[in-house]
């Protein structure tokens, strides 16, 4: 799923606790696969801007070089705007898409 293209909630919502821990049966438990998730997210998400951020570098540049590229200021926004990791990842374990598997019942 494209962090772009989720329906995660940009603001603070209230969920409903027996949805998020019916997969697992525990909200513990449900809390630590979306965490998780909710890392590899914001790692994509951290890696994807950079390499954005990366293609208008001037390694050679003045201060106030720096402070005119429109083009960094925009992209950075775009990426504030977005929906926060964990908000996509809660949304993504309501809708199914998360795999998940314990360890204990590879054995």
């Amino acid at each position: 799923m494209s962090v772009k293209d989720t329906k995660a909630e940009v603001n603070t919502i209230t969920y409903d606790k027996d949805k998020i821990e019916e997969k697992v049966g525990s909200i513990y438990e449900a809390i630590v696969i979306m965490g998780k998730r909710a890392e590899q997210i914001n790692a994509e998400i951290r890696t994807e801007l950079h390499n954005k951020l990366d293609e208008f570098a001037v390694h050679n540049s003045t201060l106030e070089e720096v402070f005119e590229n429109r083009e960094q200021i925009e992209i950075s926004k775009h990426y504030e705007k977005l929906p926060k990791p964990t908000s996509i990842a809660i949304q993504e374990w309501l809708d199914g898409d998360v795999y998940f598997r314990k360890t204990e019942d590879r054995k």
